[in-house]
């Protein structure tokens, strides 16, 4: 058997990637590699997972997002979608950053096999675009409570263009715009000196 690589991509925003998969198909269906803690290091990512959840979403036009942790609890994300299919959104809240508040939208599916790997300092959202879908989270930081935050989804700001919201929690309505808030956003997610990022 010849040996499977993931095809990792970097995207317009620097330290995230998509993953997509190397099938090797027959008679059976495909297998494929997903995670190789060599093939990531080789491209400088040193994804210690910590923790796997599971996100399951009954229905199409779920909404979940945007959402991240503030440093010294910021989380790095691998995400797959692994039923069903999503549009999913990651957004720069590096102040240090040329692409702050820069955002890209990705679609994961079960059928195109590809995942993002989302650095620290990131707010990460999706949208699903079918019934019944499933993302697996692989984390490098454990959920802190209180070290939460969150981006208004239609923040007029980010300007992303979402597909249909059908579903969406209580909560993530209840983010403030950047407006009020991207000043406190940027100096609690600005390291200090000589923290690696």
């Amino acid at each position: 058997m010849s040996r499977q690589q993931m095809i990792i991509s970097e995207t317009a925003l620097a330290g995230a990637f998509t993953v997509d998969i190397d099938r090797l198909a027959d008679n059976r269906g495909y297998f494929s590699r997903v995670l190789c803690v060599e093939e990531f290091a080789a491209r400088g990512i040193h994804l210690r997972t910590v923790q796997a959840n599971v996100s399951y979403n009954r229905s199409r036009g779920t909404m979940r997002g945007l959402h991240f942790q503030y440093p010294p609890a910021a989380e790095e994300k691998y995400v797959r979608c692994i039923r069903g299919a999503v549009t999913d959104v990651i957004v720069d809240l590096r102040p240090e950053s040329p692409t702050w508040l820069k955002h890209v939208a990705i679609e994961l599916s079960a059928e195109n096999g590809r995942g993002l790997y989302i650095p620290t300092r990131f707010a990460h959202g999706f949208v699903t675009l079918t019934d019944d879908t499933e993302l697996l989270y692989f984390m490098g930081n454990a959920h802190t409570r209180g070290a939460e935050g969150g981006l208004r989804f239609d923040d007029p700001a980010l300007a992303i263009g979402w597909p249909p919201v059908r579903v969406l929690s209580e909560r993530d309505t209840m983010w403030p715009h950047l407006s009020d808030v991207a000043g406190d956003i940027r100096a609690r997610m600005t390291l200090p000196e000589n923290t690696p990022a």
